[in-house]
């Protein structure tokens, strides 16, 4: 899998002014996910992942390691830069009152993030309604150093999961797979809200032509596991509306889950459309 993207190569593509549910499920779909969203129909989704832009307002070049001559290259990405934190949580309230619109009364959406933006995404959640049923902390067991010495290396991400409203009944929870991952983390024969997992690495990890990450932060499929198995069912429709190379489907698609993946990044929505092996579908709302 790790240079799936060039091994394969770019995936043919379908242009289409509009999508319907049954034209969105097992395939990647390229483009805004604000605009996908909007073609889609209310209460259609069992469960979201969303994995948004961290907002993270680093350095726009390299940076360099005290007293070392390599450079340490930033994970940032255009897709990631907003002009202030009004924007950035303009765009991110537009996406989760979408994304509310669409989750069934028993779906779940799972949110994941760092402290540049978790606290925030999570009072915009609120805000509009959702109800939190928990905070996740994944504890990465092999995170990347913070090589410079001015702060503890950073070695968590926060998952939020919530319903869309208080109101919410019959949402899937699954509590003897929260058991199962408790023990084989922890030992612990309780339920726990820490996973420890690896960040993505190895042969998982995709690549580009050049050997390079394709994607500065491919979610682990383990990670992934976890979300889908602990709050949907065989049959359920989940949806990633920022997917990148396409985590949440591979693991959806192995666990017989459906799926609707937006991306709206060409050279990681070509990627996710070869690595699952489905078609690449460009949405363009301006065709006749």
């Amino acid at each position: 899998m790790a240079a799936v993207a060039a091994a394969l190569g770019a995936p043919a593509r379908e242009g289409v002014a509009r999508l319907s549910l049954d034209t969105s499920l097992d395939r990647v779909i390229l483009g805004d996910c604000l605009k996908v969203l909007s073609d889609l129909p209310d209460e259609c989704v069992d469960l979201v992942f969303l994995d948004p832009p961290y907002y993270l307002q680093l350095p726009r070049k390299k940076l360099v390691r005290w007293g070392v001559a390599t450079e340490v290259d930033s994970p940032e990405r255009e897709w990631d830069r907003f002009s202030s934190f009004a924007e950035y949580d303009d765009f991110m309230t537009r996406v989760f009152a979408e994304c509310q619109r669409l989750m069934k009364p028993s779906a779940t959406i799972w949110v994941i993030g760092t402290y540049h933006n978790i606290y925030r995404v999570g009072a915009l959640m609120q805000d509009l309604g959702f109800w939190i049923l928990n905070d996740v902390t994944w504890f990465k067991t092999n995170p990347m150093p913070n090589w410079l010495g001015v702060r503890m290396t950073n070695a968590t991400e926060t998952l939020l999961w919530a319903v869309r409203d208080r109101r919410a009944k019959g949402y899937t929870y699954n509590a003897a797979v929260a058991k199962e991952y408790a023990k084989a983390d922890f030992g612990s024969r309780i339920t726990l809200n820490v996973w420890r997992l690896p960040i993505c690495t190895g042969n998982e990890r995709l690549r580009g032509p050049d050997g390079a990450k394709l994607h500065p932060t491919q979610k682990p499929e383990r990670l992934l596991e976890r979300v889908v198995r602990l709050s949907s069912a065989r049959g359920h429709i989940v949806l990633d509306p920022m997917a990148g190379t396409g985590t949440l489907g591979a693991v959806a698609s192995r666990l017989g889950r459906r799926f609707i993946i937006v991306e709206r990044e060409p050279t990681y929505a070509e990627a996710a459309a070869a690595r699952l092996g489905v078609p690449l579908v460009v949405h363009e709302p301006g065709l006749a």
